[in-house]
């Protein structure tokens, strides 16, 4: 499979710990492993904005817990063993701008369909709504399991 004739080597996924990215990692191996292509898995964070210039206290910690949700949502997906091609990476960013970025380099971005955060009824999340707007790559948003058999049964 390739796409403009170039051969798929890098597919990126967005991580933050929900259902959704956990899928979209078993996707992107599953799509990586009969391509040679690597699986570069990346989660994002950020410090609290400041209001009015002044710092919040009891900020410490979100790097460390961002890395504990990318390491926690690999094992999810992969178990003990992770893939040799899968690799992790944390990003000191907001995931829109992290992704997007990322987009530029690699061959496909696959995305969860809603990730952790915004309300439960919209269709896509306001991350996975700006990588399908703006990524430099085709994107793959994926659905958990539970989401694709509850709409089969809608329709």
């Amino acid at each position: 499979m390739s796409i403009a004739g170039a051969p798929i080597a890098r597919i990126v996924v967005g991580v933050d710990g929900s259902e959704a990215s956990v899928e979209a990692l078993r996707q992107a191996q599953r799509l990586a492993t009969p391509l040679g292509a690597k699986v570069q898995a990346v989660a994002c964070w950020e410090y609290p904005q400041m209001y009015d210039g002044y710092v919040m206290m009891g900020i410490e910690g979100f790097e460390e817990g961002a890395r504990k949700i990318l390491d926690d949502a690999v094992e999810q997906a992969f178990g003990a063993g992770t893939p040799s091609n899968v690799t992790s990476t944390l990003v000191r960013s907001h995931p829109r701008e992290a992704l997007i970025d990322a987009s530029r380099d690699a061959d496909m971005i696959v995305v969860g369909r809603r990730g952790h955060g915004g309300f439960g009824g919209l269709l896509l999340g306001s991350v996975s709504s700006a990588i399908v707007a703006h990524a430099h790559c085709p994107v793959l948003v994926v659905h958990t399991p539970e989401e694709h058999s509850e709409g089969s049964r809608k329709g």
